[in-house]
């Protein structure tokens, strides 16, 4: 059995951090409204979803993804690049020790969860302005002994790896070239976005089914062409605080 643990939208969404973005105002109604009907897609996608409540200390909490990289094995508890979400760990921790030995990511080292890539018994982690090289060390020493195969890649441009690339189907990847370099997912199958979405590299992939925004179009044509079977949400109010569908949830078996 799947299960999807999420993080209700804070009432302090609109003082989230932002980094590649112009800060606009963030409707928190309707970003509660998107965030439900994102978690109702998660079900039909066959997971049971447990939410976290909200807390309005933790302006950015509803991208939870980014606290914890969930192994088969064990959960690694991150150390957000962001100094204000670092609290947002310890509730996490706590929705995931029933089901995993937990592992953390050490200071002064710096890992969040949307540069980690996890497909099969690859890890893709990107270095980038929120991860260092000495969490990508760490997480190498805990899963590399559990069999995976971890590699660092740049990222620039964009907040985190997947933002730029996420897996849509069995090797097969969603990518923008532009943010990360592609020869790095050799011998995927890449499927780029459209050069008029940017942002659309950032892909949900439960099984046979990818949930993806609604707000890209024209990479969904390319996806649907490509044989994707897509369930598409309005995410457009979270993507103002830069985030995508899979930052809005830890997708794992149990």
């Amino acid at each position: 059995m799947k299960m999807a643990i999420t993080r209700d939208v804070s009432s302090s969404i609109d003082r989230c951090e932002i980094t590649h973005l112009d800060r606009e105002p963030i409707d928190h109604q309707r970003a509660s409204t998107q965030h439900r009907e994102y978690a109702r897609l998660l079900e039909i996608a066959g997971c049971r979803v447990v939410a976290i409540p909200e807390d309005g200390a933790f302006p950015d909490a509803v991208f939870i993804e980014d606290t914890a990289v969930v192994l088969d094995e064990l959960a690694i508890i991150t150390r957000p690049g962001a100094e204000s979400r670092r609290g947002e760990t310890a509730a996490v921790a706590t929705a995931l020790a029933p089901y995993r030995a937990l592992r953390t990511v050490d200071a002064p080292a710096t890992l969040d969860g949307g540069d980690v890539l996890l497909i099969d018994h690859r890890i893709f982690i990107g270095e980038s302005e929120r991860t260092t090289s000495a969490a990508i060390e760490q997480v190498r020493r805990i899963a590399a002994p559990l069999g995976y195969d971890v590699t660092g890649v740049a990222v620039s441009g964009c907040l985190h790896l997947k933002t730029a690339v996420t897996e849509v189907g069995e090797g097969t990847l969603l990518i923008n070239r532009a943010w990360v370099d592609a020869s790095r997912f050799e011998p995927f199958v890449l499927i780029e976005v459209d050069p008029s979405e940017p942002f659309a590299g950032n892909a949900l992939r439960i099984d046979f089914l990818v949930v993806y925004p609604s707000s890209y179009p024209k990479t969904a044509e390319r996806l649907r062409e490509a044989g994707i079977k897509l369930a598409t949400v309005d995410a457009s109010e979270l993507a103002k605080a830069e985030g995508g569908v899979t930052c809005c949830s830890l997708v794992f078996e149990v």
